[in-house]
């Protein structure tokens, strides 16, 4: 096959055999830290993907994505809201604070109103239900529906009655302040794997209006829910357009959502330093291989090789190392991101449980991928400039007179 010039010689000066044996191990050993580093970066990378779309599922899954105050408002805006970009679903829902008192005990929970007929078929809460149905909750039979973490530390099973206190509602009496309560049956348990599994009960929308002494369409707000939880932003600016009053999970989640992110950044940034620490091995490499070879490239020079070709010699040379490690880290880290849990099982390591079973959540993004392994052959190519530029100012006469 025909090469170029210059990288018919870079190619035989990388693959060569012969020659120091110091500068044969610097070069094995920049191949290795670039694959190395390459392979750690994709395969932390997909479990922190995994890692964030887990807590995105499993939170965002029970909080709102945003919240809707839509009492009142004219059918025209409520029709243009739910047809906003990224809204792919629309619920009533009435939401409060309050108590719930068991016998011997006392926990405050996050109380949700909602009408199981207008829930998303595929909502998480219902995709996660241990015991009963978000049907079973039915107007005006004040059933309740409540996560496991909860009924287990409320020791609290089907069936069983518990007391709602909301102190939204509350009226004044002869005997002082009495907030709004009413007695609730368990017609359901959930279990999300969610830290709001223990702070979120569920009853009918009607019930719920009741309970705070109102009616549902007066007091109810509408629930949105996004195909994609982060495009919060244009769903907000959208929803200001149109006059309408919201809140949304950014209120409540971000701070943790943003903590993951920069924690995600972070161990990025470390890991892509290890493969620049490896790649600028092929620095040293390469100033010694120009220093050896200062013999061949006078005599390359003297035969009329022009000065950005010899360079390119040292380009290619350089970035073969880079290209080598990069396809083995690639490979590596897809071998080792794809098999993470069968090898954590192999060795008997369980480090997490994951939302729909045992072991690591991975999430093998190729976009992100592809932007690692570009970075890694940029990185390569960089640490090879300068040596490649040192090939270039060397004067044959002044290195065949030292020969």
């Amino acid at each position: 096959m025909y090469y170029p010039v210059s990288i018919f010689i870079g190619l035989r000066y990388a693959r060569t055999r012969k020659g120091n044996p110091f500068i044969a191990f610097i070069n094995l050993f920049s191949v290795a830290g670039i694959a190395l580093g390459l392979a750690a970066l994709i395969t932390v990378s997909s479990v922190m993907n995994g890692f964030e779309a887990q807590l995105k599922n499993r939170i965002l899954g029970i909080t709102p994505h945003f919240l809707v105050r839509t009492a009142g408002i004219d059918p025209v805006r409520l029709d243009a809201m739910e047809k906003l970009p990224h809204v792919v679903d629309a619920s009533p829902m009435l939401e409060s604070e309050g108590l719930l008192q068991a016998p011997g005990a006392l926990r405050g929970v996050l109380v949700q109103g909602i009408d199981p007929a207008a829930e998303p078929a595929d909502s998480v809460i219902g995709r996660h239900m241990l015991l009963g149905e978000l049907s079973n909750l039915q107007p005006g039979e004040y059933g309740l529906v409540l996560g496991r973490p909860l009924a287990a530390a409320l020791q609290l099973g089907l069936g069983d009655r518990v007391r709602l206190i909301s102190a939204a509602a509350s009226v004044y009496t002869p005997f002082g302040r009495v907030p709004s309560q009413r007695r609730f049956r368990i017609v359901g348990i959930f279990d999300v794997g969610s830290e709001l599994d223990d702070k979120v009960v569920l009853i009918h929308l009607h019930d719920a209006a009741r309970l705070q002494r109102g009616e549902a369409g007066e007091l109810a707000q509408t629930r949105l829910y996004l195909d994609d939880a982060f495009a919060w932003q244009q769903v907000k600016t959208e929803l200001e357009k149109l006059d309408l009053e919201s809140r949304n999970w950014r209120d409540r989640q971000g701070p943790l959502f943003d903590a993951v992110k920069m924690e995600k950044n972070m161990m990025a940034l470390m890991l892509v330093l290890i493969i620049a620490v490896a790649a600028f091995n092929i620095v040293s490499a390469m100033v010694m291989v120009v220093t050896e070879k200062r013999g061949d490239i006078a005599i390359l020079r003297t035969q009329g090789l022009h000065a950005p070709a010899l360079m390119r010699v040292f380009l290619v040379s350089g970035l073969y190392n880079g290209l080598k490690g990069t396809l083995i880290g690639l490979f590596g880290g897809w071998l080792l991101a794809s098999q993470l849990n069968n090898l954590l099982q192999l060795f008997g390591v369980q480090l997490v449980n994951g939302l729909e079973g045992q072991g690591l959540p991975v999430d093998l993004r190729w976009s992100q991928v592809w932007l690692m392994v570009c970075l890694s052959l940029v990185l390569s190519l960089l640490a090879t400039l300068y040596p490649a530029y040192r090939a270039m100012q060397t004067q044959p006469a002044a290195a065949l007179r030292d020969e």
